[in-house]
Formats: structure tokens, sequence, C-alpha cells
């Protein structure tokens, strides 16, 4: 019976899929149609605003550009594509690790704010207080105590979701039906069973929608952070095209961030189809 339930299924989801990708194409099509159009009748000038086929046409001057090593010399069309690819490589790096911290940490605060209401009393007034402070203010005190380097931009990420991510955490909890405790309490739970198997599957799929909606925020930080020189990346090449007017390399850089932020939201979806499967 699993089987044919599943064989009626797989149908169905390559006919979401297939839909979805004709319409991202057509989107981003008449997007740069329009773009496009506005070049041919001179209407955006093409040394602010140049596009797609011209920032894309020289990929291997603007690669160059990435790293200090291969910014003189001749080096080979292998090692600008590694270098694109390593400095794609350290911002991914830096945002997932930022994301993946700040998630299982505002989950295990929540809800032991909620599990213990002496720990509540104790922490969340500093979780208020602290959350409208913006994750740039934090800047000075990351590189005062990780210096340059990885750390101070995980942290800044890590900060930035942090205290949105255990708001949304205690108001998924305190939103959740009274019913759905009695009932696991009638048939014998306890409280700590109660919050793992009933609290934690429920809130789940709202905390991942959180996360996938902070994911832009995390790549914001990032950039900001990299761009201030606590480390390379992207962020630093958007500041090297600023400092220079090099706007080609502005807006392949852009092209770049936008296409990861993508498809790491695509998989963020997908983790959250396979792994809250009760919730789809």
């Amino acid at each position: 019976m699993s089987s044919m339930s599943n064989a009626y299924k797989v149908p169905g989801r390559l006919a979401k899929f297939a839909s979805a990708a004709i319409w991202w194409i057509a989107s981003v099509s008449l997007f740069i149609s329009i773009w496009e159009l506005c070049w041919y009748m001179k209407w955006a000038n093409p040394m602010l605003f140049p596009p797609p086929h011209l920032f894309l046409q020289d990929l291997y001057f603007v690669g160059k550009l990435f790293d200090k090593s291969t910014r003189l010399g001749n080096p080979t069309a292998g090692l600008i594509v590694w270098t694109i690819a390593k400095t794609i490589g350290a911002s991914t790096l830096r945002v997932l690790i930022g994301l993946c911290l700040a998630f299982v940490g505002s989950l295990l605060i929540g809800i032991a704010i909620r599990f213990s209401p002496l720990f509540g009393r104790l922490v969340l007034p500093v979780i208020n207080l602290l959350a409208p402070v913006s994750p740039i203010a934090w800047l000075p005190v990351a590189m005062l105590i990780f210096g340059l380097g990885n750390a101070p931009a995980i942290f800044l990420v890590y900060i930035a979701l942090f205290f949105i991510m255990t708001l949304a955490t205690l108001s998924l909890i305190d939103s959740l039906p009274i019913a759905y405790a009695q009932v696991a309490r009638i048939m014998g739970g306890t409280r700590l069973q109660i919050f793992v198997q009933v609290v934690l599957p429920a809130i789940l799929p709202g905390l991942f929608v959180v996360l996938r909606l902070n994911l832009f925020a995390a790549w914001m930080i990032v950039l900001i952070a990299e761009a201030v020189g606590v480390g390379g990346g992207l962020g630093l090449v958007v500041m090297i095209a600023r400092n220079t007017f090099d706007s080609q390399l502005a807006f392949f850089t852009m092209f770049l961030i936008g296409a990861v932020g993508f498809v790491m939201d695509m998989g963020l979806r997908e983790i959250q189809r396979r792994v809250l499967y009760w919730a789809t």
C-alpha cells in the first residue's frame, strides 16, 4: 500500500518541480530582458548598470580580482575558477556555521526558558534587552575577542540570528494549543516528554521557516563583516569593486551572491521536506 502511495507521489513532485522551474526561468528571463532592453535603448548607463552580457562576458578578467595572488601575471583559467570557488566557499561556510549554531542555540535556550520558569526569569530579560542591538554594533566586540578570520564573521551571523530565533521559538511554543499538552499529560507523559515529543515536533516547521527567512539576513551580515576586513570572501570583493569603481565586478559578485543564496534556500527547503516529513 505504501509503495502505491509513493508511486503516486513521485509524478506529482516532478510536475510541481517542473512547474516551479518553468516559472523561475520565465521570471529571471523577463528580468534580464528588461535589463538588456534598457541598455539597448540607452536608458541605463553601462558604466553604472552593465547588463548581464557585459559583466559575464569577461570572466577571466573579473575573476583575477578575486584574490591578490591572481591579480598580477597571467593565471590559468583553472586557477581563476578555483579562486572564485574558494571565495564563494569561504563566505558560504561562515553563513552555514553561523546558521547552524544560531538554530541549535536558540532552540535549546527557547525550550529551556519555557521548561524552567526560574531560568526564564533570569535569561529572558537579557535577551529582550540585547535583541534590538544591531549586529553591526557587535563588530568591534567580535574583532577584539576573535581578531581576524572566520570566527568574527561567524559570531556576527550567530548574533544576528540567535535573539530573533529565540524569540520566535518562544512565540511558537506559546501559540501551541494547550490541548496538545493536556492530552499528553492525560496519557502519562512527563514534562520533559511533552517538550521533546509534543512541543519540539510542533514548533520545528515554523522555526525552519524563520531560519529560511533569516538566511538572507545572515548573508547581509557576513558580507558586511568581510567588507570591513575580518576575512576574505565575497564581501571583500564587493568592497574592492566599490573602491575601484568597477561596476562589472560589483554586479558579477552580486550575481554570485544571489545564486548561492538561492541554492542554499533550496537546500534548506529540501532538508525541511525530508527531516520534517510529518509537516509536509
